[in-house]
């Protein structure tokens, strides 16, 4: 008990240290904009914040706009907004020091400049990657991933680090060092994970491009809760050399990098920059794919497979209403769309990504929580996880008649052998395959499909892990996919919400109904898909839906 009692005082010592450096970083930032209000009065700091990226990006490149007078307006909103809902976690100081060097580059990358934003569990040298893990503190990068590499070389200043949820495995955005961020839109909701520090920053305006990651939806449910689009790529198109993973070495589920930002021209931007020779060069395993600008600025019309619902996770009025919306106005625009029939989402969820990222039965993600003070909300999971398996098969089939979601999970959580892990992703390939025969049987371009809003209420995402189906199926599938805010939530939308069941009617079901309610003014989204190796042609699309 002495051991136990010593041991966790050095842990809380470690979290306070913590504390105290995220509290130390907002006074140098809030220092910092207030020497650069004193030595220059005149500098209309709104107009800076208005400008969108392309606009701020050509101005800051043709010398038409100071280099400081947009970091420093950048850093003091940011200030603001992380006071509001606490998003960022670190003040990367150096930034200073490299905004000094850029005014002396000679070459002047398509980012010049620009601050940006960086997610908690992307390395930046010298400053720790935590993944909300106390072991993790103290434990500083030995180099730049090469995204963060390819940024720099491109002229933009990484400025802070933003936070997120312990272990990444979450849409919520908390963890025991740096407590709870919240939306910027509604402090009661949470801004989505778990690129959550991402969503609510940029959201807030005070970045204007982030760089977060995704294995399940962590970039597209901070987008969409926060009003403002993001894109996850195929999962090879970005370098993730430096970037953490919350579930290391599984192949099932398809992670990526990718950007966040106000707009779709911003992102198309980004990658613009991303997908250059640099990013080649410094990561081998990347594809030397530059941006098709041909296919980004095509204007023909498009053949749009859509649908409303996965049949797995119902969704709200609102989220029907934007499909729907959206889907009549592509139609006026001389588009043409085409009813695309989602099956065996159930099987998709459980089988593939359930059993897939945990295909060891959960125990090597359970050791990364050893001698953490918290489990971030995960403690039936780590009940199934430590079970022994005559037990999972035994409630598995209890369950079953009762719960059968419940019963699927307990049932995906088995310890799996070698060959039924290469039995599984071989299946996981002809499902892909078979995706893709609908796909190109029905000869369409894009996809336009719901996602998952308004904003859950902070600490619903860990009562409804399930509700993540309308992201993951891409992670699954490897497809390209982003968000784009389309509307928001009507009195008529909470009205209909009173008649919402669900489409298993059990405990998750009733919960989600819960987390929905309340939402009126919050902004609801639609995911915009393509095929593997077409991002280009993604935020064609959604820039498409964007512009409608």
């Amino acid at each position: 008990l002495l051991l136990r009692w010593r041991r966790r005082r050095a842990l809380w010592r470690k979290v306070a240290e913590a504390q105290e450096r995220q509290e130390l970083s907002l006074v140098r930032m809030e220092a910092a904009a207030r020497r650069f209000r004193e030595q220059h009065p005149s500098v209309n700091v709104v107009s800076v914040l208005s400008l969108p990226l392309p606009e701020l990006s050509r101005k800051l490149r043709d010398g038409s706009l100071p280099l400081d007078h947009v970091f420093y307006a950048y850093v003091g909103k940011a200030l603001q907004i992380a006071t509001e809902t606490n998003c960022i976690t670190e003040f990367l100081q150096e930034s200073e020091s490299q905004l000094r060097k850029a005014k002396l580059m000679e070459k002047q990358g398509l980012l010049y400049g620009v601050p940006v934003s960086i997610k908690d569990s992307i390395d930046c040298q010298g400053h720790d990657s935590t993944l909300g893990f106390i072991k993790n503190l103290n434990k500083p990068a030995a180099e730049d991933s090469v995204v963060v590499q390819v940024l720099k070389r491109q002229g933009a200043i990484p400025f802070v680090k933003t936070n997120v949820p312990q272990s990444l495995i979450s849409y919520d955005c908390k963890n025991l060092i740096f407590g709870q961020t919240r939306n910027p839109l509604l402090y009661t909701r949470t801004p989505g994970g778990s690129s959550g520090g991402e969503g609510a920053l940029v959201g807030g305006g005070g970045s204007i491009l982030g760089i977060g990651t995704d294995v399940g939806g962590s970039l597209r449910f901070p987008a969409a809760f926060c009003g403002i689009c993001a894109i996850k790529p195929t999962g090879k198109r970005l370098s993730k050399r430096g970037v953490m993973a919350g579930v290391v070495g599984q192949k099932a589920v398809a992670a990526a990098v990718g950007p966040l930002a106000k707009d779709v021209e911003s992102l198309a931007l980004c990658l613009r920059a991303l997908l250059s020779e640099d990013m080649f060069s410094l990561d081998s395993t990347v594809p030397p794919l530059p941006f098709n600008e041909e296919v980004y600025s095509s204007t023909k019309p498009l053949r749009i497979g859509y649908y409303e619902t996965d049949f797995f996770t119902m969704p709200s009025p609102a989220m029907r209403r934007a499909v729907r919306e959206t889907k009549q106005l592509l139609e006026e625009a001389g588009h043409t769309l085409v009813p695309f029939e989602l099956t065996n989402v159930d099987y998709v969820m459980f089988n593939y990504c359930v059993r897939g990222m945990f295909a060891d039965g959960g125990s090597s993600f359970v050791r990364k929580f050893k001698g953490e003070m918290e489990k971030g909300g995960m403690g039936l999971f780590f009940w199934v996880a430590k079970a022994p398996h005559w037990l999972k098969t035994l409630l598995s089939w209890i369950s079953k008649p009762f719960v059968p979601r419940f019963s699927s999970i307990i049932r995906s959580m088995k310890e799996n052998t070698v060959d039924e892990v290469w039995s599984l992703h071989h299946e996981m390939e002809d499902f892909c395959h078979q995706f893709i025969a609908q796909w190109k049987k029905l000869n369409l371009d894009v996809m336009l499909c719901p996602m998952l809003g308004p904003a859950l209420g902070i600490g619903y995402p860990a009562k409804l892990s399930v509700a993540v189906s309308y992201t993951m199926l891409y992670n699954a599938l490897d497809f390209p996919a982003g968000v784009v805010p389309v509307t928001l939530v009507t009195d008529e939308d909470e009205e209909q919400l009173k008649g919402y069941k669900g489409y298993y009617q059990d405990w998750w079901d009733r919960t989600l109904a819960k987390a929905f309610r309340g939402s009126v003014g919050m902004p609801v989204a639609v995911q915009c898909v393509a095929l593997p190796w077409q991002e280009e042609l993604c935020l064609r699309f959604m820039k498409e839906v964007e512009t409608l």
